[in-house]
């Protein structure tokens, strides 16, 4: 199995190294063998190549049986041109292996709800899976960058738009994916305001009455949406969004979680899946070892389960962090008294023993 390696900047470099370091073992466990090729992404690749996403990149990734990324970005990089940020490379990456759907679950741990910051009645039993639109929508819309117009007022747009394909494949996930689970989608858009979340809430509901009948549906506007994540997180299993509201609740799903260094992600499309976790660079910790690896060990279970086809391995991982978790061992960010403070590299160390 060949993996490309994409740790980017900030923490990116410590966290994957970390899950590397599980995942080697796994492999040993079950049997495996992995090829890693590691390549560059977002600063780092600007900063050798002068773009945020070389064609070596692009080809390693299209070669793979899956892409494991770190993170991008950082202040560094706040002053490059717009079309050659890091975050560049992120979207790019993502067109290129037409990753159209973003899966994040979450699922609050009971090693971490005391550090939720909703009360434990609300956020116990929470465990729901977002489903993101990935490739469409207002961030690959045409753009135009602030210039005055023709009465000398700067202004600047992004254009919000969908094709039913689009819409109809993502939806699909989102179904397929509630019949795993409790099987209940809630759909998430505007449609009060935009036209493009009119077509989107009528096409979901086309979908559900002609092939998915036995699915539960339900229709919230993303403002309400985000009010009832915080009031009744639990009531939630499968949320269906598009790629601005998914990349703005998802961040909010997973503080209710507890910690945002606990959660994976997994972008999927018809051939390679990229895996990595939530959360950004963290510029201001980079290189001092304290950064939480668990997000990442938890994407490598995902790529596991979605592109190798080694759930028995998956499941290992995830139970693996569990005992070393129950043992009391937490990175700076989840420690506190009685527990024992490790680094980035001890927990994915630690993780690989209980492996082993």
């Amino acid at each position: 199995m060949k993996i490309t390696l994409l740790p980017g900047d900030g923490i990116g470099v410590e966290i994957v190294d970390a899950a590397v370091e599980v995942l080697d073992a796994a492999a040993k466990k079950f049997g495996m063998t992995i090829e890693y090729d590691k390549q560059l992404i977002g600063g780092a690749a600007i900063d050798a190549t002068g773009v945020p996403l070389p064609e070596a990149t692009i080809a390693s990734a299209k070669t793979a049986d899956a892409v494991l990324l770190g993170a991008v970005g950082g202040p560094k990089w706040d002053n490059v041109a717009p079309e050659i940020r890091p975050e560049k490379g992120l979207l790019g990456i993502r067109k290129a292996l037409g990753l159209y759907c973003n899966l994040r679950p979450i699922k609050v741990s009971r090693f971490v709800a005391h550090l939720s910051p909703l009360k434990n009645e609300r956020v116990s039993g929470t465990d729901l899976l977002i489903v993101r639109e990935l490739t469409g929508g207002i961030y690959f819309g045409a753009k135009n960058e602030a210039a005055p117009d023709a009465d000398g007022v700067e202004t600047a747009s992004d254009v919000e738009i969908y094709t039913r394909p689009e819409v109809e494949r993502i939806a699909r996930f989102a179904f397929e994916a509630a019949k795993k689970r409790r099987g209940k989608v809630t759909s998430v858009d505007k449609a009060n305001v935009l036209a493009s979340s009119r077509m989107w809430r009528r096409i979901v509901g086309e979908m559900q009455a002609q092939d998915y009948s036995g699915i539960e549906l339900n229709n919230f506007y993303v403002d309400n949406c985000a009010m009832q994540l915080v009031l009744n997180p639990g009531q939630f299993d499968v949320v269906l969004t598009n790629n601005i509201f998914g990349d703005i609740l998802s961040d909010e799903a997973s503080v209710i979680a507890g910690s945002i260094g606990m959660l994976p992600s997994a972008s999927l499309g018809d051939s390679t899946g990229m895996y990595e976790p939530i959360h950004g660079s963290a510029p201001d910790i980079a290189g001092q070892g304290i950064a939480n690896p668990l997000g990442t060990i938890y994407s490598v279970a995902m790529m596991l389960r979605y592109s190798l086809d080694q759930d028995a391995a998956a499941d290992a991982i995830e139970a693996s962090i569990d005992r070393v978790l129950e043992k009391g061992y937490r990175t700076p960010d989840l420690c506190g008294e009685g527990l024992t403070k490790v680094s980035t590299s001890q927990m994915g160390q630690l993780i690989a023993a209980e492996l082993a």
